[in-house]
């Protein structure tokens, strides 16, 4: 728990520290290279980079899901702490099984619907 913790902490003061923006620093995305289209993570390091410095509106023009989606990854982090710390998780974290599903075709329509035209608004900038 404490090694995840620790890399997860470290990702995020990397990414702090360096601009996804500027070329060079990160690799491009491989299925945006090999298709030209956009894949449901394409802007997601620009937008945790613009999450980081308080730049909400900048996030949602890069991935407007990963927005949606960070709340719900510190929550989950918070609820494995206390799950494996031996404490019970509050019970309104338990979700029921078939959220996954749900969860898997939300990020599917939204990757289908950013390479539509008239969508554009969900294409990263």
């Amino acid at each position: 728990m404490v090694a995840v913790t620790a890399a997860g902490l470290a990702a995020g003061a990397a990414l702090f520290a360096v601009d996804p923006n500027e070329p060079g620093h990160y690799p491009t995305c491989p299925f945006l290279a090999t298709t030209g289209l956009y894949c449901p993570g394409c802007g997601a390091l620009r937008g945790i980079h613009d999450l980081l410095h308080g730049d909400i509106a900048g996030a949602l023009a890069r991935n407007p899901m990963t927005v949606i989606a960070v709340p719900y990854l510190i929550l989950a982090w918070f609820t494995w702490v206390l799950r494996t710390t031996g404490r019970p998780a509050p019970r309104s974290t338990s979700l029921p099984p078939w959220t996954i599903w749900l969860l898997l075709g939300a990020v599917v329509t939204f990757g289908v619907l950013r390479n539509l035209p008239g969508w554009d608004w969900l294409s990263p900038v």
